[in-house]
C-alpha cells in the first residue's frame, strides 16, 4: 500500500498546509467565524456540500445501502432536500441578519436572552455532530494503518483540530474546496462505476440479491418520515450550516450557490446506496456494515487509486468535522461565554475554545461506537428543541420570549426523556419533542403579552437589510479590527 500511503500523506500535508494559509487571512473575528462573509458561488456551494455530506452520509450512507439497498440512500436525500429548502426559503433572511449564531437571531428577535436556552441546545447538538465524522476516522485509518479504533479517532480528529484551529473558517472554507473536488472524482468517479461493474451491473447485483433491494421504500415508511423530521428539518436551523450561510457575499450568492448543493447531495445519497448495495453482493458477510466502505475500497481497487479514494473518504469526514467543530466554538463564545460576561471578538479566544473542544470531541469519539445513533442523537436533540421556536421566529409575529423559552426547554427534556425510554434508535423522541414543543410554544405565547414594537421594528430593520444594519455591521467589523 506504498502508493496509497504516499497519496494519504500528500493529501493530509495539504490540509494543514491550507490551515497555515487560513492563519494569515484570520484577522477578525468575523474572518474566523464566518470566512469575512466573502464567498461567491463556487466556493459557497463547495463548502456547504463539502459540510453537509460527512461521515454519516459516507460511511453510514454505504452502511444503509449495505443493509437496505437502495432505499439507505434516504438518510442522504433528505438531507439534501433540507439543503433545498433552507436555501429556497431562509437563506436570503439569514444573510441579511448579518449574526454569527442561532441564539444571536433569536435574542434579536425575542428581546432577551434566549440564547442562554438555545446556546446549550445547540452547543450540544454541534459536539455531538462533531463527534459522529471524528468517530468514523477509526474505519478509514482501520483499512489504512491496521491501528485500533482508538488510534485512527486520534490521527483524524487531531488533523481537523490542527487547521480549524489555525485559521478557523477561512483554513475550514479552503479546505473544503478541495475536499469537495477530492469526495467528488474519489466517490461519484471512481469507486462507484468500478463497484457496480465489479458486482455485476444492476442485473448482477438483481440476480444475488433479494428484491427489497431494489425497492425504494422497503427501509420502511416510518424510518422515511423520521429521516425527513430529524435530518430536513435539522438541516434547516443547525448553527453549522447556517454559519456557512453567514459565509455567503451576498443573499443571491447563498440562494444559488446552495440549490446547487443541494442537487449535489441528493446524487451523492444515490451513489452511497448503490456502493453499499455492490458490497452486500461482493462481500456478503462482513462482521459489520459500518465496514463496507472501507473493505470495498481496500480490496477492489489498486494502489494509488485505492489511496485517493479513502482520501475522498477522510474529506468528507474532515469537512463536517472542521465544520461542525467551529459551529460548537462559535456558539460557545458567542451565546454561552458572553452571557457570562466574556467578549466574544477576541480570535485568540476563539482559538484556545475550538482547541478544547476538539480535545473533548476526539475523547467522546473514543467511547462511541455507531456513527448513525450519534448522529440521530445530535439531531433529535436539535429538531426537538429549537425547530418550533426557530420557525416561529421568522414567520410568526405572536410568538413571545416566554414561549420561546419555555417551548425549547420542554421539546429538549421531551426529546431526552424518550431517548430513555423508547431507546435512542426509536422514532418516538423526535415525534414527541415536536409535538410538545408546538403545543407550549402557541400556548405560553398566547398567554403572555405581545413582543414589543421596539423590538420587532429593530428585527424588521435588520430582516430586511436596511441601511441601519449595513451601518452596524461596519461598526462592528470597526471594533473587531481594533481588539
Amino acid at each position: 500500500m506504498g502508493g496509497d500511503y504516499a497519496v494519504i500523506a500528500l493529501y493530509i500535508a495539504g490540509m494543514i498546509g491550507v490551515g497555515w494559509i487560513g492563519l494569515r487571512l484570520a484577522k477578525t473575528k468575523s474572518d474566523y467565524l464566518v470566512a469575512g462573509r466573502r464567498l461567491g458561488w463556487f466556493m459557497y456551494s463547495g463548502t456547504m456540500s463539502a459540510v453537509v455530506l460527512g461521515g454519516a452520509s459516507t460511511v453510514g450512507g454505504v452502511k444503509l445501502g449495505y443493509t437496505y439497498g437502495i432505499s439507505g440512500a434516504w438518510l442522504v436525500i433528505t438531507i439534501g432536500v433540507g439543503i433545498l429548502v433552507l436555501h429556497a426559503v431562509f437563506a436570503r433572511r439569514l444573510v441579511k441578519l448579518r449574526v454569527y449564531t442561532v441564539g444571536e437571531m433569536l435574542d434579536l428577535r425575542y428581546g432577551g436572552r434566549a440564547s442562554a436556552v438555545s446556546g446549550v441546545v445547540m452547543w450540544g447538538y454541534t459536539l455531538m455532530l462533531t463527534v459522529t465524522s471524528t468517530l468514523a476516522f477509526a474505519s478509514i485509518f482501520k483499512v489504512l494503518f491496521s491501528i485500533p479504533s482508538w488510534a485512527g479517532i486520534a490521527i483524524g480528529g487531531s488533523i481537523v483540530v490542527l487547521y480549524s484551529v489555525l485559521g478557523g473558517m477561512w483554513s475550514i472554507t479552503l479546505t473544503d474546496i478541495a475536499q469537495f473536488v477530492i469526495k467528488t472524482i474519489g466517490i461519484l468517479f471512481v469507486l462507484l462505476p468500478v463497484a457496480l461493474v465489479s458486482a455485476g451491473g444492476f442485473s448482477g447485483m438483481a440476480e444475488k440479491l433479494d428484491a427489497s433491494y431494489f425497492e425504494f421504500t422497503s427501509i420502511g415508511g416510518e424510518t422515511i418520515l423520521t429521516y425527513f423530521l430529524i435530518y430536513t428539518f435539522g438541516l434547516l436551523i443547525g448553527q453549522d450550516i447556517w454559519q456557512r450561510v453567514f459565509t455567503a457575499r451576498t443573499p443571491r450568492v447563498a440562494t444559488g450557490g446552495g440549490v446547487i448543493s443541494g442537487v449535489y447531495c441528493l446524487v451523492y445519497g444515490i451513489a452511497g446506496a448503490l456502493i453499499g448495495t455492490a458490497a452486500k453482493v461482493l462481500y456478503p458477510d462482513l462482521g459489520s456494515a459500518q465496514d463496507a466502505f472501507a473493505t470495498i475500497a481496500e480490496r477492489l481497487l489498486p494502489t494509488g487509486v485505492r489511496g485517493l479514494v479513502l482520501a475522498a473518504a477522510l474529506s468528507a469526514l474532515m469537512s463536517t468535522s472542521s465544520g461542525a467543530l467551529i459551529a460548537c466554538a462559535t456558539t460557545t463564545t458567542s451565546d454561552l461565554f458572553r452571557k457570562i460576561g466574556l467578549k466574544s471578538g477576541e480570535v485568540l479566544r476563539n482559538r484556545v475554545t475550538t482547541l478544547v473542544l476538539g480535545i473533548v470531541a476526539i475523547g467522546i469519539a473514543m467511547l462511541v461506537d455507531d456513527v448513525v445513533n450519534a448522529l440521530t442523537i445530535a439531531y433529535d436533540i436539535l429538531v426537538g428543541g429549537l425547530l418550533v421556536t426557530i420557525v416561529g421566529a421568522l414567520f410568526w409575529k405572536r410568538g413571545t420570549r416566554e414561549g420561546a423559552y419555555a417551548s425549547m426547554v420542554a421539546g429538549t427534556v421531551s426529546v431526552i426523556a424518550f431517548m430513555i425510554i423508547d431507546g435512542v434508535a426509536a422514532n418516538s423522541p423526535i415525534y414527541w419533542g415536536l409535538g410538545v414543543s408546538l403545543v407550549v410554544y402557541v400556548g405560553v405565547s398566547l398567554a403572555t403579552p405581545r413582543t414589543p414594537d421596539s423590538i420587532l421594528s429593530v428585527w424588521t430593520q435588520r430582516l430586511h437589510g436596511s441601511e441601519a444594519a449595513e451601518d452596524l455591521s461596519a461598526s462592528e467589523t470597526r471594533q473587531e479590527l481594533t481588539q
